[in-house]
């Protein structure tokens, strides 16, 4: 039996990593998925390595300019698609290939136009082509509408630094297990470092691939997230409880300067992980499956660190589809709240507290600060922060992904400590 037009154009080069990308797309935008939850059943299909890389940078350029993208296509068109149609998708997908993966125009379009089988192909292949004879994008990111309404009441000042910040996905950070060798591992790998034990490279090829991964030399960590436990200072072998531990950056940073932790998440999958980084590293955690909320410690700690689930709203940058996702606010800060009295009643006195949030809203970073009043706030200092960072007036650390623009930027943090 011969096999139809469209059937052959499926199986094309290409064409199942440019479904994919429409696949997952769909599943951050209609039905609010995190694009890392979204990807592995989407992708499995897909033998190669870098055609499943390819499905997500696509998808994650297209969520990172949707707002632009959407304009561009409005512009080129005489009736407005949909916000749902799969014209639109399929051309943002497209538009995010040429304009912003630099792949050429017949490539897009050949790969492209059989994701519409019976849909309006010759009206998506001239919106393309006349968006291709335009102005193109902007040089930074317009944010989603909710967005900017909430960032630009809390952040007036930052806004459109925090939107530039998001023009293109960012560096590879690395934290190391010896921070003793930062110059060391920073000239192997031709990278910078902006902080003892840290090494900034331009992303290249699988992480797995980059010298110093098998013998557990590093993890992957941003340099912001590696504040918080930067804050404790080195453990000298006392006790530190890491709540809400993985999947295990803070977690080794704390062991490797000489803590003895307990790493603790109610989730054992995500301790499964945390426990194959440790093992790779070489350094000695216990490891505790259970509720922060239910668990009762059996002795008092020297420091305990709270990384509270949150919106995640300061890791757009490498995570674009949270800025297309709804944030139930209530629940957050209700969660957060408990685990700081759960965490403050698990230090010794004199132990000190550190909680911190990878969220760019107030609510959940500088408002639970000031929430907490049981035990006294301890100033964070400029020597704890990494080059080029300030504590805030009230000793806070806050940072945005427009800061250390010229080093390739930073993600969204918060974090506060106290002393009991």
């Amino acid at each position: 039996m011969a096999r139809s037009p469209q059937s052959a154009e499926a199986d094309l080069p290409g064409v199942p990593a440019r479904r994919a990308a429409l696949r997952l797309i769909d599943a951050v935008l209609r039905r609010g998925d995190p694009l890392d939850q979204a990807a592995p059943p989407v992708l499995r299909a897909i033998e190669r390595g870098d055609d499943r890389a390819l499905a997500l940078a696509i998808a994650a350029e297209a969520l990172r300019w949707l707002p632009d993208l959407d304009r561009l296509i409005d512009g080129a068109t005489r009736q407005v698609l949909p916000e749902d149609a799969k014209a639109r998708s399929v051309l943002r997908l497209m538009l995010a290939q040429a304009l912003r993966l630099g792949l050429p125009p017949h490539a897009v379009i050949a790969t492209g136009l059989p994701l519409l089988t019976g849909g309006p192909r010759r009206l998506a292949h001239g919106v393309f082509s006349a968006v291709l004879r335009g102005d193109g994008l902007p040089a930074a990111p317009t944010l989603p509408a909710a967005a900017h309404e909430r960032w630009s009441a809390a952040w007036p000042a930052r806004v459109d630094a925090i939107a530039a910040g998001l023009a293109v996905p960012p560096p590879l950070d690395l934290a190391l297990r010896d921070a003793a060798r930062t110059a060391e591992w920073a000239e192997r790998l031709g990278g910078i470092s902006l902080a003892p034990g840290h090494v900034r490279l331009a992303r290249a090829g699988s992480v797995e691939s980059i010298e110093g991964f098998a013998e557990g030399a590093w993890w992957v960590q941003d340099l912001a997230a590696s504040v918080p436990a930067r804050l404790l200072g080195p453990g000298e072998g006392r006790r530190v409880l890491d709540l809400c531990a993985a999947p295990g950056g803070k977690t080794m940073q704390l062991a490797a300067a000489g803590w003895q932790v307990t790493a603790l998440d109610k989730s054992a999958r995500r301790l499964e992980r945390l426990s194959e980084n440790v093992a790779r590293t070489g350094l000695s955690v216990e490891v505790v499956v259970a509720d922060a909320m239910q668990w009762r410690p059996a002795e008092l700690y020297d420091a305990v660190l709270i990384d509270a689930p949150c919106s995640a709203t300061g890791t757009c940058r490498r995570h674009p589809d949270v800025l297309h996702r709804l944030i139930d606010g209530e629940a957050l800060t209700e969660l957060q709240r408990g685990l700081l009295e759960r965490g403050a009643g698990a230090i010794r006195a004199g132990g000190r507290l550190v909680y911190a949030v990878c969220s760019l809203e107030p609510e959940e970073g500088e408002a639970q600060a000031e929430w907490v009043k049981a035990l006294g706030r301890t100033a964070i200092t400029a020597d704890q922060l990494p080059d080029g960072l300030v504590p805030t007036a009230q000793g806070w650390f806050r940072s945005d992904p427009g800061m250390l623009a010229e080093h390739g930027g930073i993600d969204g943090f918060f974090a506060a400590m106290w002393e009991k």
